[in-house]
C-alpha cells in the first residue's frame, strides 16, 4: 500500500511538475499565429459607403481605439479590459504606413474584421470585437472610411503600446479562444422594410447581445441567439475605472425586462443615455446618436418577439 501511495505521488508531482513547465513555456510566448490566407477584396470608395462607414465605426471601433484628446483612431489603453486579461491597448489604425494600417491591403483588413487574424498572422483575442456575421456592404463601408480622407483616420504616427496579455489570456488563446471561419458565401444586407429582420441584424453586429446575454465568456458569436441568457442582462462589463456596471435585461419580460416599455422610452435610452426617473446612463452604455429612429424602432421591435426571461438585475450606479 505504501509503494501504492509513493508511486500515486510520484505521478502527481510529475504532473504537476510538467503543468508548471507548460505554464512557464506559455508565458515567454506570444498569443498563437495561424496561417495567413489570402482574402481577395475591393472596396467601393462610394461617398455613401463612407458615410455609412464612419457612423459604424462611430459605434464599433471609436470606444477602443480613438484617442479622446485628439478624436483620431490612434489607439488607447483598454481600461474596460478585465485586469485578469492583462494590460490591453487598442492600436493605431490611422492610414500611417510605419504605425497605422497605411500598409495594410483591404482583404487582410476584411480576415482581421471576421475572423481575428491579423496581417502577420497573430490572433486577436475577444477583446477586439469580431464581425463574422456582418453584411459585406457594411464591411466595405467600413474599409471605406478607414481609406477616406475623414480626419478620424488620416496618417497619424504616434506609436502603439504593446499590449501585455496576461498568462491566462494567453492560456484561453490556445485552448478557448479561436479565430472564426471566413464566410463560405456572401453575405447580404437585411431587408430593410423588414423592421424584424432589421432589428436582429442590429441588435447581433452592433454588438447589443455581447453585452446583455449572460457572459461574454458563453456568448455564441456565430450564432447569438443561441448564447446563454440571450439578452436577460447580468453580464458584467467593466467601467472606465475598472468597476462592474452589470447590464439590463432586454427581454420583453414584464417584471424585470423591457415588456412594459414603450418605444419613446427605449429611445431615450439607446440614443440620448436617458431613463426616466433615473440617472443618465453611462459607460460603457453609450448613447447611440448615430442610429436613426427607425433602426431603434426596429431593434425594439425585434426585442418584443424574443423570449421572454425573468431576470432581475440591479443597475449598477456610482456615485
Amino acid at each position: 500500500m505504501k509503494i501504492a501511495f509513493k508511486i500515486l505521488g510520484l505521478g502527481l508531482a510529475i504532473l504537476i511538475t510538467i503543468g508548471v513547465v507548460a505554464l512557464v513555456i506559455i508565458n515567454a510566448q506570444e498569443i498563437p499565429s495561424y496561417e495567413v490566407e489570402e482574402v481577395e477584396f475591393q472596396r467601393s470608395d462610394k461617398p455613401e459607403a463612407i458615410v455609412r462607414g464612419q457612423k459604424l465605426t462611430q459605434m464599433l471601433c471609436a470606444n477602443c481605439h480613438m484617442d479622446r484628446t485628439s478624436g483620431k483612431l490612434t489607439g488607447q489603453r483598454m481600461k474596460d479590459a478585465p485586469n485578469e486579461f492583462g494590460e490591453i491597448h487598442a492600436p493605431n489604425i490611422t492610414q500611417d504606413k510605419t504605425y497605422g494600417i497605411g500598409e495594410w491591403k483591404d482583404g487582410e483588413i476584411v480576415r482581421l474584421l471576421r475572423t481575428g487574424i491579423k496581417r502577420n498572422g497573430q490572433y486577436a483575442p475577444p477583446y477586439m470585437a469580431k464581425l463574422p456575421l456582418m453584411a459585406d456592404e457594411d464591411i466595405d463601408a467600413i474599409i471605406s472610411f478607414l481609406r477616406s480622407d475623414h480626419q478620424m483616420v488620416v496618417a497619424d504616427n504616434k506609436p502603439d503600446t504593446p499590449s501585455k496579455p496576461s498568462l491566462l489570456t494567453k492560456v484561453l488563446s490556445r485552448l478557448a479562444f479561436k479565430p472564426f471561419p471566413m464566410p463560405d458565401q456572401p453575405i447580404p444586407m437585411p431587408d430593410t422594410t423588414n423592421t424584424l429582420e432589421l432589428g436582429k441584424y442590429l441588435a447581433h453586429n452592433l454588438e447589443c447581445f455581447s453585452c446583455h446575454s449572460a457572459d461574454f465568456k458563453t456568448n455564441d458569436y456565430l450564432n447569438p441567439t443561441m448564447s446563454p441568457g440571450y439578452f436577460a442582462g447580468g453580464n458584467q462589463p467593466l467601467d472606465l475605472e475598472g468597476r462592474v456596471k452589470l447590464t439590463s435585461n432586454l427581454t420583453p419580460d414584464k417584471k424585470t425586462g423591457i415588456g412594459t416599455w414603450t418605444l419613446e422610452q427605449f429611445t431615450k435610452a439607446v440614443k440620448y443615455g436617458l431613463k426616466d426617473g433615473e440617472p443618465a446612463l453611462s459607460y460603457p452604455m453609450l448613447p447611440y446618436t448615430q442610429l436613426t429612429d427607425y433602426e431603434v424602432g426596429a431593434i425594439f421591435n425585434y426585442l418584443q418577439t424574443i423570449p421572454a426571461i425573468e431576470n432581475k438585475v440591479e443597475r449598477s450606479v456610482y456615485k
